[in-house]
């Protein structure tokens, strides 16, 4: 199976301690994984962080830039004007931005178009498949490849808050999946998506990713690659295209976190905000999409649960990131390093590019709900593994949350 990390045109390149793993874990793992998206690694913000930028329609549809985000953005040494032009493009080290209250994402209208989202591909980069030997115990044997199956067009009848995550890194535009969550300030007017950290924040040797930007129900037809070549942008983006105007992640996952390997792992999870790149009719994301997933941070423990469905947009062959899939398979347990969580894993060939997508299974309450989300996955295909979402992700989840409760 191919590795597992952010789908790119081109190959690209709170805070925790850091813990002790066991020797063979870290040599097994290290080789054995890789990142569903590559490209993404960011921290916990706090609720009352600096606030990231973003930007709001008139009347009579034209986007404005706030006069405090400007501000905002100057204090960065970032000219909006020049930014829009180009400007992103520079990623010297000592311009990307890193720190969890960093977190900075203007829009640049009709950047994401058909093409261009079309193009975000899966890079060419592997890792080994090794021996998990050195976690017997704690881990579970291999499960067997379940085969993702196709959902059924349109998605937003069959799958309405799934979606795809676009975003630009140092080595060319990435995409990601992604899922539209409940929001507990804005009670059926969620604005909030759900993701993995690595689709936002590039982890340990990097900084927050640019122009990130959700699509639900991308390709909602599920038509072929042919026939998107001359799509219009309702056609890919039917319901919109929506940016993030703040992020969030796991400290665990800023420090930690790589582009391989396991580290940062049971923490790659965020939560996006986001806001409509044109007027919405002054619908939320939940209103426009018409679902949102409730998040549950109590799930079962691994051997209680009885099934999980995970969707994403495979984008490495033999997939071409055009179409959903899902997967559902009973999960078992994959333990990265003794001291962090145990996290989900199940068969599924899905492969890079699904990174980021949710997890459903049956709540602490028995209702369907969000419980995981993919992250991590051996080169020669086969499974996925998810983090189990328990206090810091509530961390992360509550933070976004609370940041827009007044807005």
């Amino acid at each position: 199976m191919r590795s597992i990390r952010p789908s790119s045109h081109a190959s690209r390149g709170g805070r925790a301690r850091r813990r002790n793993s066991p020797v063979l874990a870290v040599i097994a793992l290290a080789s054995a994984l890789a990142l569903t998206a590559t490209a993404c690694e960011s921290g916990d913000a706090t609720a009352d962080g600096e606030a990231s930028a973003s930007a709001t329609a008139s009347d009579d549809g034209k986007l404005k830039i706030p006069d405090d985000i400007r501000d905002r953005l100057r204090e960065h040494g970032i000219d909006i004007d020049k930014w829009k032009n180009g400007a992103w493009k520079n990623w010297d080290r000592d311009d990307w931005l890193r720190e969890a209250n960093e977190y900075i994402n203007p829009i640049i209208e009709g950047l994401w178009d058909p093409d261009r989202m079309r193009e975000a591909e899966e890079p060419d980069q592997g890792v080994d498949d090794s021996d998990l030997s050195g976690d017997q115990g704690v881990t579970d044997p291999t499960p067997e490849p379940v085969e993702a199956q196709a959902v059924p067009p349109s998605y937003h009848a069959n799958a309405p808050t799934a979606g795809k995550v676009f975003f630009d890194s140092p080595g060319g535009s990435a995409v990601c999946s992604a899922t539209v969550v409940k929001d507990p300030a804005h009670p059926g007017k969620s604005n909030l998506v759900w993701t993995a950290g690595h689709c936002v924040h590039a982890g340990k040797k990097g900084g927050w990713y640019r122009n990130i930007a959700f699509v639900p129900s991308y390709n909602d037809d599920g038509k072929p690659v042919a026939a998107l070549e001359n799509a219009t942008r309702e056609d890919v983006a039917p319901y919109g295209v929506w940016w993030g105007d703040w992020a969030q992640t796991s400290d665990q996952w800023i420090e930690q976190g790589g582009s391989t390997g396991g580290d940062g792992a049971p923490y790659d999870f965020a939560v996006i905000h986001v806001t409509p790149e044109k007027g919405s009719g002054g619908k939320s994301l939940e209103e426009m999409v018409g679902s949102a997933l409730p998040v549950d941070f109590k799930a079962p423990a691994v051997p209680q649960v009885k099934s999980v469905t995970a969707i994403g947009y495979p984008a490495a062959p033999p997939y071409d990131g055009q179409k959903l899939y899902r997967c559902q398979d009973r999960p078992g347990r994959l333990s990265v390093t003794a001291s962090d969580p145990t996290m989900y894993r199940i068969g599924c060939t899905m492969t890079g590019g699904s990174s980021g997508g949710g997890w459903v299974a049956a709540g602490s309450d028995g209702k369907p709900a969000l419980v995981s989300n993919t992250s991590i996955g051996p080169v020669t295909s086969g499974w996925l593994a998810g983090p189990r979402l328990g206090g810091v992700a509530k961390g992360v989840y509550d933070s976004v949350s609370k940041k827009f409760a007044g807005r």
